[in-house]
């Protein structure tokens, strides 16, 4: 199988580096090209073996796979060139928010196989959280392919489409509540004498083991918080301050405005 790779920036460079460092993924067979041709030779320092094109059709029509790491601004003019050289019998996946697989379907034409992803960044470190929707015409061997490609950078989970833009809520976007969570963790150890390398880790680390701790337990989340919860102690009073200065309401309304935005994004674009 050859998989080429339109956009080798941050998370489509993540899924191109999972992919060339596993068994199935065969440095060969891949074909990348980027607006940014010196990404695209950093890409080739990074993973050696690799091909590089400027062409989108070239890539295209040399590749049975294609996975597109394109920004939902930038799509239109890539998915002209592409459409050029694509044919039915080739998988296209694509991550671009608010470009649905209607979006896709009917800029590559009749009959086009159609994958959308939503992955997150720390893919890059191999903990991705990447959902997965097909189109009309994907089929099922498609979606194993898809998945195959993508469990080399994190979990994959299959969803309807209709749930992607919560999708982008609860994991795409999700990452950075989560820094700052960690970036005010560390700021208040500081405050208090600790020195900020440290502080970051020992934040970091904590969040790290309470998500493990919440993907191997089978308690539910309420109740791994009691667990830590003493009465009298110092976690439920900082529990209790949290919840009386609207942490809970504050996270939902973020997810909430991440979730309202990809839906205008989708509504722009099928307006075009």
């Amino acid at each position: 199988m050859k998989t080429g790779f339109i956009g080798v920036g941050n998370m489509g460079g993540a899924i191109l580096t999972g992919y060339a460092s596993s068994p199935r993924g065969k440095k060969d067979h891949i074909m990348i090209c980027d607006l940014s041709r010196a990404l695209c030779e950093q890409r080739m320092e990074e993973i050696p073996g690799l091909a590089m094109t400027d062409s989108i059709e070239d890539l295209v029509r040399g590749s049975d796979v294609i996975i597109l790491g394109v920004k939902p601004q930038g799509m239109e003019p890539v998915m002209e060139a592409a459409a050029k050289a694509y044919t039915p019998d080739k998988l296209v996946i694509s991550m671009a928010a608010g470009i649905s697989t209607e979006y896709l379907e009917n800029a590559l034409g009749k009959g086009a196989r159609v994958i959308r992803i939503m992955p997150n960044t720390p893919a890059m470190v191999g903990e991705g959280m990447i959902a997965v929707c097909r189109g009309k015409k994907a089929t099922d061997q498609d979606l194993d392919t898809a998945r195959a490609i993508l469990e080399t950078t994190g979990r994959v989970e299959t969803v309807d489409e209709e749930l992607i833009d919560c999708v982008i809520g609860v994991s795409g976007s999700s990452p950075a509540y989560t820094f700052m969570y960690i970036e005010a963790l560390a700021q208040a150890a500081v405050d208090n004498g600790m020195e900020a390398e440290k502080a970051r880790a020992f934040a970091a680390q904590a969040v790290l083991g309470a998500a493990r701790l919440v993907l191997e337990s089978p308690e539910s989340l309420q109740k791994l918080r009691e667990n830590v919860c003493s009465p009298g102690g110092t976690t439920i009073e900082a529990v209790k301050r949290l919840l009386d200065n609207g942490f809970m309401d504050d996270v939902k309304e973020g997810f909430q405005a991440a979730v309202d935005r990809s839906i205008e994004m989708t509504k722009e674009k099928q307006g075009k």
